[in-house]
């Protein structure tokens, strides 16, 4: 049966440390924890906007993820963060641009000490 898909935004973000192989590890389990709670295919992705906090400098988060094997035919985006008193350190954010089946419910992933930024959504 083919279900007619909608376009949705799917919003993730983790913490890591500043060091290259982390944030590859830590980009890819979010991006993998995305893609599997949303029931979520790679072709059905339409690009995805990665920020990342001033403190992180030893890997691009879209590189990392490229480097990892995924999203090859994706396009990928990253900005820096907007700095703000008391924010949150070593965060990197992902927002994926994605089609999900018409009645899908959008499952947003907050891990690895970034889920106080939006404990509303990190317990889903």
């Amino acid at each position: 049966m083919n279900q007619e898909k909608r376009l949705n935004a799917l919003r993730g973000a983790t913490r890591c440390m500043n060091e290259e192989q982390d944030i590859i590890l830590q980009v890819s389990a979010l991006y993998d924890e995305l893609l599997l709670k949303n029931n979520l295919q790679e072709m059905d992705i339409v690009s995805l906007l990665f920020s990342m906090t001033r403190d992180l400098d030893a890997k691009n988060p879209a590189a990392a993820l490229r480097q990892s094997g995924r999203a090859s035919d994706t396009a990928l985006f990253t900005v820096q963060e907007a700095e703000v008193p008391g924010g949150l350190e070593r965060v990197i954010r992902v927002l994926i641009h994605c089609y999900l089946e018409e009645n899908a419910v959008p499952c947003h992933v907050y891990r690895n000490g970034a889920e106080v930024l939006r404990p509303d959504r990190a317990a889903r």
